[in-house]
């Protein structure tokens, strides 16, 4: 039944890229003959959607038609403006919060289900027509009945059912892939699909883009540079999210923010700060930052103040996580590509066995025309798919973990393009980096982490005794066992270990003593 419902799906794809003649879109950006002789074997392209649609437009209905996954894998290409060309680009910008919405009754039988009234019983005034539509969910405006004025989010009906259809399709289709081509499997596939699958499944659940919210407002409580909304608890659901509602100019509506005198280059500089500051101090960052999601309050349009919405994506590091890409960022702005080459080889994301100096020399080949240059001379998008071609003559493996955290950096990437494209990203980083640096490795923060280890120190001392002694007695049965000794003298042992316990209590009293004091 499964492999039947993913077989129908494949033919529903490929009639979908028929039907809006995405054959001849690929065809004319990669000059392939090949797809040009198919492109004319399609019967729809003989008919007026090549000429009624353009092809941006064609583009963004197919990946609509398709579904919740195809949409989210349209967004992130909106990002990249080095990629594609201004038709394609603000097409796709609108499948951000300009999808199709779903009806109106629709909306009030969610309403009613999560809350089991009325939803005129819930708010005092509700609007019917959406404020945005994105692929999972929408959003509109309401106003509780003690006058506080809300954004409510409700999940589209049936979103679940129609993402597991496509997940169970994209994993068949992964592990079909991996096993004929086994040269795959250092990608990791399987693992990016569970990934993707994980991240999907929290933005199914509102009350986890509740706690994300709630997690970032305490984050950046009294932040000059980012505001989160507040998240009303009472009135959230697993499909309904209540946020409080907030007012700014979209982040893509440059020509109002410079209409209002917004210093653009303070814009651009605060967003690299916002990130920089989720991933280095938080381990904890919002991984959708599409423009869709962004407003701004330029009130005081010299320090203008980024706002937030849509938690549903959000990711987080490891300690390890995070040091090793603080080393990578500071090695790669030092220009230091031998420390780059040992930090991915001690990692254990390129093989053991690796020369140093050899993979230092394939990235410097990469690296090096990118430093000293504005952003609007740099494509990181292009940058990383180059080094991508050069991890693989090492055998270096995806790593899962951070495909979140690439993906928000191609996003910055992109917002910092629109707002000032003369900003220098890796200048404004640099002095962040080594601040954190010093900070992380210096002597104050050295003994505020020993002082925080003290308890799992002390906590394991009752178990000391017990634990050398196993380990004397197990070591001279070895001992023992090796040198072939019939007798077995455990009296003379125990003998001992009751005298070397009694100086383990000794030492750990006069230490505990010494502490106290101080």
């Amino acid at each position: 039944m499964k492999l039947l419902r993913n077989f129908f799906r494949l033919i529903k794809i490929e009639l979908v890229i028929l039907k809006y003649d995405l054959v001849h879109v690929v065809a004319d950006y990669s000059n392939s003959k090949f797809l040009k002789i198919i492109d004319l074997l399609n019967p729809w392209h003989y008919t007026k959607v090549s000429t009624k649609y353009s092809k941006g437009q064609r583009l963004r209905l197919a990946l609509e038609e398709l579904g919740p996954i195809f949409v989210k894998f349209g967004q992130l290409l909106s990002t990249r403006p080095d990629l594609f060309p201004e038709d394609i680009i603000s097409e796709l910008k609108l499948l951000q919060d300009k999808v199709k919405p779903f009806d109106s009754n629709l909306v009030h039988n969610e309403l009613q289900r999560a809350y089991g009234q009325d939803y005129k019983e819930v708010f005092l005034e509700f609007n019917d027509a959406p404020l945005a539509a994105a692929s999972i969910a929408q959003v509109h405006e309401a106003k509780l009945h003690n006058g506080k004025e809300v954004a409510v989010k409700i999940l589209r009906p049936k979103i679940n059912k129609i993402i597991d259809k496509d997940v169970s399709l994209l994993k068949s289709l992964v592990t079909s892939l991996v096993f004929f081509w086994k040269g795959l499997r250092r990608f990791r596939l399987k693992e990016v699909v569970g990934e993707f699958e994980r991240t999907l499944e929290d933005e199914l659940d509102l009350l986890k883009e509740a706690a994300n919210a709630s997690q970032l407002k305490r984050n950046f409580n009294d932040s000059k540079i980012l505001y989160i909304p507040e998240v009303y608890w009472d009135y959230s659901r697993t499909n309904v999210l209540v946020l409080e509602k907030i007012a700014g100019i979209p982040i893509a509506d440059i020509n109002s923010l410079k209409s209002v005198n917004t210093d653009m280059k303070e814009l651009a500089e605060r967003g690299v700060d916002i990130f920089f500051t989720q991933v280095f101090r938080d381990k904890f960052f919002h991984a959708d930052m599409h423009s869709g999601n962004i407003f701004i309050d330029a009130s005081d349009p010299k320090l203008p103040k980024y706002l937030a919405v849509d938690f549903g994506i959000v990711g987080s590091l490891s300690l390890e996580d995070q040091e090793y890409l603080a080393l990578n960022f500071l090695a790669f702005l030092e220009q230091d590509y031998y420390k780059v080459a040992e930090l991915h080889i001690d990692s254990g994301w390129i093989n053991k066995n690796t020369r140093p100096e050899l993979f230092a020399s394939a990235i410097r080949t990469v690296c090096e025309p990118i430093f000293e240059k504005p952003l609007k001379e740099i494509s990181f998008g292009n940058l990383l798919l180059r080094l991508f071609q050069v991890a693989r003559k090492f055998d270096m493996e995806v790593q899962p973990q951070l495909l979140l955290l690439q993906k928000t950096l191609i996003s910055i990437e992109g917002l910092g393009r629109q707002l000032y494209p003369d900003l220098e990203l890796w200048k404004v980083a640099k002095p962040y980096l080594q601040d954190w640096f010093k900070n992380r490795y210096s002597l104050c923060n050295t003994a505020d982490k020993f002082k925080d280890s003290i308890p799992d120190w002390i906590s394991l001392v009752p178990a000391l005794p017990k634990y050398i002694k196993n380990n004397i007695i197990s070591n001279q049965q070895d001992k023992i066992s090796k040198q072939e000794v019939k007798d077995n003298n455990l009296s003379d042992i125990n003998s001992n270990l009751k005298t070397l316990n009694y100086l383990v209590v000794l030492v750990v009293i006069v230490l505990g003593y010494s502490l106290f004091l101080k």
